[in-house]
């Protein structure tokens, strides 16, 4: 039997460093946010053939006076290419700007055949109030979780429970946003859609561990050490918490092998902090929310006999 709450320490220090790790990224690369929430504009261009698109990011921030990213994406449906313009900035393109962009454009690569096929102007406070949104749906769906285990098991510390499972929660969703910091992908529409899917993900094993050490609770013997009640429980959940990760983690890689393949740049900016998340959401339901929920009766413990011998 594995002993998770006596190798909880190499647990911790394995969290804090990747922790760590996400810090010193954090003032090396920052954290940018994309057009979908600090506003600016969006052009796509079809082509044909080939088209350096590092080329066409310097023309457009020359022409422009603006940074600009550039991405290529394939749409395998329709068998066309495209690139999509990210133009940075606290207000859209005037007409005369985009005609400007468009000639530079079309005069640098003759050969790919570029046409203007979507153009989208974001305002600064739509871009704020989206933002501001998707983090309240974060909150609002991590105090949801935490009360439903508190109800769901009150009938063992169900309130300890419920903060450690909070506890696991934000350590998932911190090491999702270390992927973004890592890689430099600027938070969008996919960080709330990935964070909010592991949210859902990562309870829903944690939960199934809280159930198996429910029903031990009632099946061993009172006088059980509570390290070895949880260690026992997570033990019998932990092949059925494997392979479920597994699958999933498979399932999500061949997405992200696909995207990597075709350059689909919104599946491969999803599918993989959802591989990190996966990942961290089993490592933290069975690693992180078990061990902790024990130190926290552990102390309860020591308090209670600190207060009869002070009697």
């Amino acid at each position: 039997m594995i002993k998770f709450y006596g190798n909880r320490k190499k647990f911790f220090i394995f969290s804090m460093t990747m922790f760590a790790i996400g810090i010193i990224a954090f003032f090396i690369n920052g954290i940018s946010l994309d057009i979908q929430f600090k506003g600016g504009a969006i052009l796509k261009y079809s082509f044909v053939n080939e088209l350096d698109k590092e080329k066409a990011a310097n023309i457009a921030t020359t022409t422009l006076g603006r940074n600009v990213n550039v991405q290529e994406i394939t749409d395998i449906a329709k068998k066309t290419k495209q690139i999509v313009l990210n133009v940075a900035g606290n207000e859209g393109i005037s007409a005369q700007d985009q005609e400007k962009l468009d000639i530079a454009l079309k005069e640098e690569f003759k050969d790919a055949d570029l046409k203007l096929s979507e153009s989208n102007m974001v305002e600064p406070f739509i871009g704020q109030r989206f933002f501001t949104n998707g983090l309240l749906a974060i909150l609002l769906a991590s105090l949801l979780i935490t009360i439903y285990v508190w109800w769901s098991f009150k009938r063992i510390a169900s309130l300890s429970l419920g903060v450690m499972a909070l506890i696991a929660l934000l350590h998932d969703v911190a090491m999702v946003l270390v992927v973004f910091i890592l890689f430099k992908i600027p938070l969008n529409d996919s960080f709330i859609a990935v964070v909010l899917t592991i949210l859902g993900y990562s309870m829903n094993d944690t939960v199934v561990i809280y159930d198996r050490i429910r029903e031990n609770a009632r099946i061993m013997k009172p006088n059980t050490p509570v390290d070895e009640l949880v260690d026992v429980s997570i033990n019998q959940s932990l092949t059925r918490s494997i392979n479920t990760a597994l699958a999933t983690f498979v399932s999500i890689l061949i997405a992200y092998i696909f995207a990597f393949i075709y350059n689909i740049e919104s599946i491969k900016t999803f599918a993989l902090p959802m591989l990190v998340g996966i990942a961290t959401g089993a490592y933290s339901s069975i690693c992180v929310a078990g061990p902790l929920w024990v130190v926290w009766q552990k102390r309860k413990q020591n308090q209670k006999q600190l207060l009869k011998q002070g009697k």
